[in-house]
């Protein structure tokens, strides 16, 4: 009996950077896709396979163990996060590098950031704002960002990137609020306070795979749910639903004295996404479409 036409083959997905929400979008996609993933460690192969991924080992920062990449996938979700230090993304670079070799690839979904954008004042915006990086962690995916969207134009490649705000789900680890709320750690006051902006993790695992399909070619969508919370209100939510003491407030100079560069940072942008590429083109019904529904 000879194979069946190429047709009625199961297209292939690669999966770089399959964490949390990578499994997520396993679990959808098991069955759709030949699903495979890459990993650096080989320890991860047998729960990834168990998760219905064939394991790739490369890593990201070795360009020479990418090579078997090439005209291997169909399709690319690049989950994986940038070097912690630099200003570009090497990791992006040697992916795409690799993955030009043969030019399989018709379609790359990037999971972004939404802090491309900066500081917007609170400011309720949609995608066709210009991005503003005031960190070395945003420029960097700025930078990812512009190495697609060139691939995508050389090689015929749709590109769809998901600028995705602060990811949080019961199952998560570090993905619920309940952990921060348990240390103690303050929020700014009201007068003091940002805008911020949240997905949950099921939630951005279907835009994902929506995204796979459905996105636009070199489209930037945001995705968020329809959340309108400062971070204090957002913090004082969660620990009403969770029986918790609500978080001491302060002010941002205690807050300089008090927390870390990294948190500061992030109570320092305050922002609002508009999600109707969304809904409209990914055609993407949240399950939860606000936290107080997702805690």
């Amino acid at each position: 009996m000879t194979d069946r036409p190429s047709v009625f083959k199961r297209p292939v997905l690669l999966i770089v950077g399959c964490g949390d929400v990578g499994l997520r979008v396993l679990r959808l996609l098991n069955g759709r896709y030949r699903l495979l993933a890459l990993t650096s460690s080989p320890l991860r192969a047998a729960a990834l396979r168990a998760a219905g991924a064939v394991p790739v080992v490369g890593n990201l920062d070795e360009p020479a163990t990418l090579a078997r990449l090439a005209g291997l996938a169909d399709a690319v979700l690049h989950l994986a996060p940038p070097p912690l230090q630099g200003r570009t993304d090497p990791r992006t670079r040697n992916l795409l590098s690799a993955l030009a070799r043969k030019g399989r690839v018709r379609c790359i979904v990037y999971g972004s950031t939404s802090g491309v954008y900066g500081d917007c004042g609170g400011a309720h915006f949609d995608e066709t704002r210009a991005v503003n990086p005031t960190t070395d962690r945003a420029r960097r995916r700025v930078d990812a960002e512009s190495r697609l969207r060139w691939y995508g134009k050389a090689h015929g490649a749709r590109i769809a990137i998901l600028r995705i705000p602060g990811i949080y789900a019961p199952d998560r680890d570090g993905g619920h609020p309940r952990d921060r709320l348990l240390r103690g750690t303050p929020v700014l006051r009201a007068k003091d306070d940002v805008y911020t902006n949240h997905i949950h993790a099921d939630d951005l695992a279907r835009a994902c795979v929506a995204a796979l399909t459905r996105a636009l070619p070199q489209r930037v969508v945001h995705a968020c749910d329809d959340t309108d919370l400062t971070m204090g209100d957002y913090f004082d939510l969660a620990a009403d639903v969770c029986g918790l003491p609500r978080p001491p407030r302060i002010t941002r100079a205690e807050a300089r004295e008090r927390l870390s560069p990294m948190l500061l940072s992030f109570m320092s942008e305050s922002r609002r996404l508009g999600n109707d590429r969304l809904k409209r083109e990914l055609r993407l019904k949240l399950d939860y479409p606000t936290v107080r529904d997702g805690l």
